[in-house]
């Protein structure tokens, strides 16, 4: 199997979310013939919630996953549920015009509250904690962060500015300038969340089918999804297997893989914390995130262990001596972290686009992905889902929106846009010490 399968295997060995949750026991793999209405390829958030949004719409459905339910981003990320998108909203405002741009960033805050909506109604323990704050450590950052705080106050966003001598109200650190404060946004456990988000879906009727890659896609009036040992023919396709998808059936669909890019991104757990020193550094119990283009991003779980995420790769290859380059940047963040004992190192990959705004759209009449997410992935794959489901139903204006927008492939091809990539990285992580 490619590098990128066997990368991203390995840096899940030592996952706190995996430690801190027992899975159920494992779904079969198919080793038969299916015939579905819509076959979902994928068991992470993206096409959980559309195989449950379909099913709750009286379609059959049948979930393929090449690894286990919540292998992959989903079930490993930083947890933080944000309003908006990576891009922002320029991508929007400059394709589609004000009228759509402003109907997406409507549904990016539907996002958050439908994450709510589906904890509440399938009875999802996720600790869900409602708070973000967003944090800039130098006085150019501390600029370009007010002006989004004032974008996001146009938007009916309240937000709470704090810096200088009033900054640990917010954020009690020394590397930071400035910070800013809204409750729309926020945190959970996110593999406690997708194996919740699998119980409704099985729920609904859903059959799921762990460890059963999909090798093959057959088009047409009829979509034909084949594994090493079965196949579900359906009317309707949903490709939800995001970075990794390429990896297990490069001619899945090689006309959008070229649209996305694999970035690994890791996280560490300390030890548990003295809870009055957690509510002493971020008070409130907020996820917290830099402004940098390479950027930190860290919270506390509910038992009290900082989650503290950073650092990206642009290769398959994990950083050298990843758990002590964390640790020093954790302390340079909390000095009274600077000694915590490390108890969990993990990471994976997470799917970017170029202009980093979401790309959804259809193969044909009847395949529709759902992909690039760009680290925003928590909230907007389920509305991802949601479109998804309503556009099979066929009312597809709100799926549209997104599948207006264009996308351009990553420059260089196969082989070259790897290190193209990491000298841009190189580039930005140089501006961001400026």
């Amino acid at each position: 199997m490619a590098s990128l399968v066997r990368s991203d295997t390995q840096l899940n060995q030592k996952s706190y979310y995996e430690a801190s949750v027992e899975r159920p026991p494992a779904c079969p793999a198919l080793v038969e013939s299916l015939n579905v209405d819509v076959v979902v390829v994928g068991a992470g958030f993206s096409g959980l919630s559309a195989a449950l949004e379909l099913a709750q719409r009286g379609l059959s459905v049948v979930v393929l996953e090449a690894d286990h339910i919540g292998s992959g981003a989903s079930g490993r990320n930083g947890g933080q549920a944000i309003v908006g998108f990576a891009s922002g909203q320029e991508p929007f405002e400059d394709q589609l015009g004000s009228v759509a741009a402003q109907r997406a960033w409507d549904m990016s805050l539907e996002a958050i509250d439908l994450i709510d909506a589906r904890i509440e109604q399938h009875a999802i323990d996720c600790d869900r904690v409602n708070g973000y704050v967003y944090v800039a450590d130098s006085a150019r950052k501390q600029r370009a962060l007010h002006e989004e705080m004032e974008g996001l106050q146009r938007r009916g966003i309240n937000v709470d500015w704090a810096e200088g001598a009033d900054l640990p109200r917010l954020i009690n650190s020394p590397r930071y300038v400035a910070a800013a404060r809204e409750q729309r946004s926020g945190h959970l456990h996110p593999l406690k969340y997708a194996l919740g988000l699998a119980r409704a879906a099985q729920a609904a009727g859903v059959r799921i089918f762990e460890h059963s890659p999909v090798t093959g896609l057959q088009r047409g009036a009829t979509v034909v999804a084949r594994t090493a040992q079965g196949q579900v023919t359906a009317r309707f396709g949903v490709l939800a297997g995001n970075c990794m998808l390429a990896e297990y059936g490069p001619a899945v669909a090689p006309e959008i893989a070229p649209r996305i890019m694999p970035v690994g991104t890791y996280i560490v757990g300390t030890a548990p914390l003295d809870p009055n020193l957690c509510a002493r550094l971020i008070p409130r119990n907020a996820a917290v995130c830099d402004n940098n283009f390479v950027l930190d991003y860290f919270r506390f779980s509910a038992d009290h262990r900082m989650l503290f995420g950073g650092r990206v790769s642009y290769t398959t290859r994990t950083p050298a001596n990843l758990p002590a380059l964390m640790a020093r940047r954790m302390g340079e963040v909390f000095p009274a972290l600077a000694q915590v004992p490390i108890d969990f190192v993990w990471g994976g990959f997470v799917d970017i686009s170029m202009n980093r705004a979401p790309d959804f759209g259809r193969l044909g009449d009847n395949v529709y992905y759902l992909q690039g997410f760009s680290g925003h992935g928590v909230a907007l794959t389920g509305l991802a889902g949601q479109l998804v489901a309503e556009a099979v139903a066929g009312q597809a204006g709100r799926f549209d929106v997104f599948a207006r927008l264009q996308h351009h492939r990553f420059p260089g091809g196969p082989l070259l846009r790897t290190p193209s990539l990491a000298l841009g990285m190189l580039w930005h992580r140089l501006r961001d010490a400026l």
